[in-house]
């Protein structure tokens, strides 16, 4: 980490509630490099798991966060939060070539 590099707490929710990968990230961190660490830690044994980071979503104050882009870049900062601690949300959505599958019906 280079010196005077911005840290920024973060912690990421799942849909079922829980809370995972709760650390401190540099600011100068990709969005890939953090889906990485998310899927990596990932708790087992939950019905739905992302296969690559094609599969998550992060989303800040109401943004869907772009992978090629740095925490800084996508403008996440403490400001005056109270704890310091910024959670974000995590959707899962498989990529759309496993959504095709299957999804042809009739309407009658």
């Amino acid at each position: 980490m280079a010196e005077g590099e911005e840290l920024i707490e973060l912690r990421f929710r799942i849909y079922d509630g829980i809370d995972i990968a709760h650390g401190t990230y540099e600011a100068s961190m990709t969005v890939s490099t953090l889906k990485q660490k998310i899927i990596a830690e990932w708790p087992q044994g939950k019905t739905v798991t992302p296969k690559s980071i094609h599969d998550l979503k992060l989303i800040h104050a109401g943004k869907v966060l772009e992978n090629n882009k740095t925490l800084a870049d996508s403008r996440i900062t403490v400001g005056d939060l109270p704890l310091g601690v910024i959670t974000m949300h995590v959707v899962v959505q498989p990529s759309k070539a496993k959504q095709k599958t299957g999804s042809s019906s009739s309407l009658s």
